[in-house]
Formats: structure tokens, C-alpha cells, sequence
């Protein structure tokens, strides 16, 4: 407990940053709060379809507001395992608010989550650049800086999902592992199940890489038969079999029930629509007024089909590898090239202001285009000084570990596209690795290049918060 509370404890040298870090992420959120207040404070039955029609930031989702309010297994239970029962506790809390206030306070509890990781994240991610890599004090607080001026980290901070957790929870085994690295030593059998489960429950396929870490860290020793089976092996199996048991549990019951109302309002509303059909066409054989029946249907449902692929929810999903829970979030068709410098680098840093933090299964296209030529200037900018940065921490072994990391996003999005035609919203699962690979830069011996790299990553930084943090808020209040 003594060494859990010291790695919470905030440091003198941290005192300042963490205040300035306090304020900017506190009033983020407020503009958030005040933009949605009237809106989902008021108590109501319906309250998902509140949420669900009224909340509209990028791609983002309102689940943890419905769980916060009436508490289920909402996230997808095969990638989001853990997550609504570590929302358990606050629902409780949400409840007792509830009743003592007379409003739905999920928007403040989710607030003061969001609040707590994107907290730590700031100060995981400060101390991953003083105590392993090896800055100096400004030069980390300038990398932190940089990280969250990134357009989709900062939302991450301010929107009801489950990205800013994963952030955190990322950045505090990144830290854990290069500590166990420069101390030459390779995380424990039960400190690895411990990491694997509150990371994984997060988000399932961020436990890849706590496995990842534990490799880098522990060398030959991740693959002796005890610490294999007992810290990577056994959890997984377990992991997966949990989420199969919660989807048979609670999923499944809730899915038949809503497949059986909808199949019997079909039923109702078919023997309506006959009724009618046979009053208007006047025929009066059986036969013959079943089969005219049949064709009249059958038009409706080609001219149903016809119009639902034309719009966003359907025209902007691209094509699945095949149907599955995993495989259905595939994408073969979504082009890669222009989604790598719109969406994936681009929109992940900085908003477009075409579509401005709109949602591709609404009304966004899946690519729109910068205005401004400075935008592609300030991102191939962050690119370049992420692959100098790459080339510049080549012999470090965290290096590579935080570059396997974030080929597994690479994998995921640009290889299978999972998620590809809003791939920006799970920025906050990989963009810590670019900041952090720029930091070799500042451990150049040469003052003057260090000079221009530092100077660059202010004015970046500088840019990356004014552009992004004016249109969030204009967003917001309009």
C-alpha cells in the first residue's frame, strides 16, 4: 500500500504542472458539462435514447452515462469485458446522488473519472520522460504538453468513454516496465495478472500489450514454462472465457427478448398493412390476394434496402474481412493512404473544421480534407520528428517496446481497419508513443540542435492547443 500510495503521490517538482494541468483539464470539462447539462440531468425513463440522440462529439459514445444511470453490461462485453462492472461503484454512488439531488448526476461522476485519469495520465507520461528516458524537467513538461494538444487525447478527456482509462492504465505499465527495465528486472507472475486484468477489462485488446511490456522487460524469463502458463496463458483463457460467460449472462437474454418484441410488432404491423392492402385492391380470391400481397412487400423491403445503403451509418462502413463479433469491425474497402494522412495522423492531432467533430454513422464523410495548408505543415512536422525521434532511441530497448505497442494499433486499424472509418477516436491507445520517441531528441549532446528541437515542440505544442481548443469550444457553445 506504502509504495502504491507513494506512486500517487505528486512530487515537489510536479506540484506546479500538476496544478496548471488541474485547471486546464477542469475547465475542458466544464465546457462539456455546461454544453449537456439541461439536457441529461433531468430523471427520465427513456434515458439511452436521451444520450444516444442528444450526445454527438466525433464518434464518441454516451454508454458510460447510460451506466452511470441504469446500471448494465451496455459495452460490447467481448472487447469491453471489465468495464461496466469498474462502473459499478459509481452507478451506486449516482443512485445516492440521484435520490438526495432530485437530477441524473451521471455527467459529473463520469466528469470526475475522466478528471482523476486524464490526471495521472499527464503525470505518468511526465515521469516516463524524467525517470526513463532521462529529460530534463522543461523538455518533459513541453512532451506532455504536446501529447494532450493532440485534438483526440484531449477529447479523451472530456467525453464518456472508456479511451482516457485505457490512457491511463497504458501509461502507468509503460511506466511500471521501464522502471523494471532500468532496474534490470521483469514484472512478477502477480503483478503481470494484476496489470493484465485492469488493462484488458478496460479494453481487451490493450492486454496484448501488457504482454508486450512483460516480454521487453522480462527477456528469456517470459517464456519459462511457470511464468507462461501461470501470468500469461491462464489469465487470457480466463479473460475470454469470462466475457463469453457475461455475454451468455446478461447479453444474450436482453438480445432475445428485443429479437422477439420486434419480431411480434413485424407480425402486428404485417396483418395490418394486408388488412389494408386488401381493402384497397378489391380482390377477392385468397390466392390471389396473397400473392399480390407477397409482391407489394417484396417492393417495399428492394426500396427499404435501397435507401438505407444510402445513408452514413451504412454508406461510410466499409466492407468486414467476414461477419463475426471481431471480424464485422473489419474494413478491406476504406482507402488507406488518404485515411493514414486525414484521419489516423491527421484528424487524431487536428480537428478539420469541415464536419467539425461530427460522427461518420450521422453525417460525417469518412475523409474531409484540411482547409488550411498549415494543418498538413504541423502534422508532417509531428511525423517527422516522431521518425527522427525512431532513429534517435534506435538502441534503447523501451524504444522498441513502445514501437511493438503501437504496431498493434497499426495492425488492428491500417491492416485489418478495425475501426478505420473513425479511427481518430481511438487515438488515446497509441499517440502517447510519439511524444515519447520524440524525447530522444533531447538527449542530443549538441545545445544548438537541441535549441531548434525544443523551439519546435513548443510552437507545435502552442498550435496544437489554441486550433484545437478553439473549435472544441466552439463546438460546444454553438
Amino acid at each position: 500500500m506504502k509504495k502504491l500510495a507513494a506512486l500517487f503521490r505528486i512530487r515537489p517538482e510536479e506540484k506546479t504542472m500538476a496544478w496548471v494541468v488541474l485547471a486546464v483539464l477542469v475547465a475542458l470539462n466544464a465546457v462539456c458539462l455546461c454544453a449537456y447539462y439541461h439536457v441529461f440531468t433531468p430523471v427520465c425513463e427513456d434515458s439511452w435514447h436521451v444520450f444516444a440522440s442528444k450526445f454527438c462529439v466525433s464518434g464518441f459514445d454516451p454508454i458510460t452515462y447510460q451506466v452511470l444511470t441504469d446500471w448494465a453490461t451496455r459495452y460490447n462485453v467481448h472487447r469491453h469485458p471489465l468495464l461496466a462492472f469498474m462502473m459499478y461503484p459509481p452507478y451506486l454512488v449516482n443512485q445516492a446522488l440521484t435520490a438526495l439531488t432530485g437530477i441524473n448526476c451521471a455527467i459529473f461522476i463520469a466528469a470526475a473519472l475522466l478528471l482523476f485519469c486524464a490526471f495521472y495520465s499527464f503525470i505518468f507520461m511526465y515521469r516516463i520522460c524524467r525517470d526513463v528516458v532521462g529529460i530534463a524537467h522543461r523538455d518533459a513538461v513541453l512532451l506532455v504538453f504536446l501529447l494532450f494538444g493532440f485534438s483526440h487525447v484531449m477529447l479523451s478527456s472530456v467525453v464518456p468513454d472508456h479511451f482516457i482509462l485505457s490512457l491511463f492504465m497504458l501509461l502507468l505499465v509503460t511506466y511500471l516496465a521501464g522502471l523494471k527495465m532500468k532496474a534490470g528486472k521483469g514484472f512478477s507472475v502477480i503483478e503481470t495478472i494484476l496489470l493484465f486484468i485492469f488493462t484488458a477489462g478496460i479494453s481487451l485488446s490493450n492486454g496484448i500489450k501488457v504482454f508486450l511490456m512483460a516480454l521487453f522487460t522480462g527477456g528469456k524469463r517470459f517464456f519459462r514454462p511457470h511464468y507462461l502458463f501461470l501470468a500469461v496463458i491462464i489469465p487470457a483463457a480466463l479473460m475470454w472465457l469470462f466475457a463469453c460467460w457475461e455475454y451468455r449472462r446478461f447479453v444474450w437474454p436482453e438480445e432475445m427478448a428485443r429479437k422477439a418484441v420486434k419480431q411480434q410488432k413485424a407480425a402486428e404491423k404485417k396483418k395490418k398493412d394486408f388488412a389494408a392492402f386488401a381493402d384497397s385492391t378489391g380482390i377477392k380470391d385468397s390466392a390471389q390476394l396473397a400473392k399480390a400481397f407477397k409482391i407489394d412487400q417484396n417492393k417495399k423491403m428492394w426500396a427499404k434496402y435501397r435507401s438505407d445503403h444510402q445513408k452514413p451509418w451504412n454508406r461510410h462502413t466499409g466492407k468486414p474481412i467476414a461477419k463475426g463479433e471481431f471480424m464485422r469491425w473489419t474494413d478491406i474497402t476504406t482507402p488507406r493512404l488518404p485515411s493514414l494522412v486525414e484521419n489516423f495522423f491527421g484528424e487524431s492531432m487536428q480537428l478539420h473544421q469541415d464536419y467539425l467533430l461530427t460522427d461518420t454513422l450521422r453525417s460525417r464523410p469518412v475523409i474531409v480534407r484540411y482547409k488550411w495548408a498549415v494543418n498538413y505543415v504541423v502534422e508532417a512536422l509531428v511525423v517527422l520528428l516522431f521518425l527522427a525521434g525512431v532513429v534517435a532511441g534506435r538502441r534503447s530497448r523501451f524504444q522498441w517496446m513502445l514501437l511493438s505497442c503501437m504496431a498493434v494499433d497499426v495492425g488492428l486499424h491500417i491492416g485489418l481497419g478495425f475501426g478505420l472509418n473513425e479511427v481518430y477516436i481511438m487515438a488515446a491507445h497509441w499517440m502517447y508513443v510519439l511524444p515519447l520517441s520524440v524525447a530522444w531528441l533531447f538527449r542530443m549532446p549538441e545545445k544548438r540542435r537541441l535549441w531548434a528541437v525544443r523551439l519546435l515542440v513548443c510552437l507545435l505544442a502552442a498550435w496544437l492547443w489554441i486550433y484545437n481548443t478553439v473549435l472544441y469550444v466552439t463546438y460546444m457553445i454553438s
